[in-house]
């Protein structure tokens, strides 16, 4: 099974940008997105390539979802 994750755009140059999961900071490919994205925006990224622009609203209702996974799962909160 595959998921994609949330994350925070920090930055954008041309087709990458910057995004952050929680504190740790990756390029993500923009290829896929019918839309521009700005910093501040939230992205869906799949095996590097962001597939699905979020607002904000969606993008950390998302994360307190995995937060809410992941405690009743036993395992640490990612810090959302």
């Amino acid at each position: 099974m595959c998921l994609a994750a949330p994350a925070r755009v920090v930055s954008v140059s041309g087709q990458t940008a910057v995004v952050d999961y929680d504190g740790v900071q990756m390029n993500a490919r923009l290829e896929t997105l019918s839309e521009p994205v700005s910093p501040g925006d939230y992205v869906l990224v799949h095996a590097g390539f962001a597939i699905q622009r979020m607002s904000a609203e969606d993008g950390e209702a998302t994360l307190r979802l995995f937060d809410e996974l992941a405690a009743s799962l036993g395992s640490p909160p990612t810090g959302s």
